[in-house]
């Protein structure tokens, strides 16, 4: 696990971009997996600003996206699959045809899993994982646990990740109780990932994340078995590891 640290938010954003419009010029049908959240907008962004001075093609790249809510449809304000067509397909020339999100309105759990594993199986391994750090340490909606869990599967949602989320949405009580995750399989068979933080609120997460033992209870501490995996955060992101490290020079 490599760590670069960025002085702030923008940095971080534009590095990330940067690894990404790379594999695609080298790569023009890369296979991306994409996530949604406050986090990777910059990076988004970014590659829709490079596509509009002609320096990026989206036109073979497929996208799979880590999660969506259940229950909700891609016209809902706060779904992903509405989130990430106004942040970045909108923005570009990419195919819906070959962007993939999880079904939020089947409301049949078994069968919403299994088609979208289907479909990761189909596009084969994913070339570019970008992910967003929760502040519990989840990656996507994978939670934290007593278990791995390998597969797409339906979460029931942590407290802290609902009200983390509320600000997105009227009231608390809007928010989905559930959501569709792709599982730690299918990032961790990722060729290569890139994992955003951002903000003191992170700091605590990206410390264990990164120095802690690898538990399902810090689903992000997984990543430091990938061996391709590199993390962007910004100083704020960083400041319990710094802290620590301080206090462990001094002692």
């Amino acid at each position: 696990m490599t760590i670069y640290e960025g002085k702030d938010y923008k940095e971080i954003c534009e590095k990330a971009a940067e690894i990404i419009a790379s594999e695609i010029r080298m790569n023009p049908r890369a296979v991306l997996g994409l996530s949604t959240g406050s986090t990777p907008i910059g990076v988004y962004d970014r590659l829709a600003k490079w596509y509009e001075q002609g320096q990026l093609d989206f036109s073979k790249v497929t996208t799979i996206n880590l999660d969506e809510y259940k229950g909700l449809g891609e016209e809902h304000e706060q779904g992903y699959r509405f989130f990430i067509n106004q942040y970045l397909f909108d923005r570009v020339n990419i195919q819906k045809s070959r962007t993939f999100v999880p079904d939020g309105t089947e409301m049949d759990s078994d069968k919403a899993c299994r088609e979208y594993e289907e479909i990761i199986a189909e596009k084969g391994r994913i070339d570019l994982q970008l992910l967003g750090l929760g502040a519990n340490g989840h990656i996507g909606f994978n939670e934290p646990g007593d278990a791995f869990i390998a597969d797409t599967h339906c979460v029931q949602l942590t407290e802290s990740t609902v009200e983390a989320n509320s600000r997105f949405f009227r009231s608390k009580e809007e928010v989905p109780k559930e959501a569709y995750s792709m599982g730690i399989k299918g990032i961790m068979q990722a060729r290569h990932i890139i994992l955003l933080a951002s903000g003191k609120q992170k700091a605590q997460a990206l410390y264990e994340a990164v120095y802690g033992e690898i538990t399902p209870r810090v689903p992000a501490s997984i990543l430091k078995l990938h061996p391709h995996t590199v993390v962007f955060a910004d100083e704020d992101a960083l400041s319990v590891i710094k802290e620590k490290h301080k206090l462990s020079e001094a002692s």
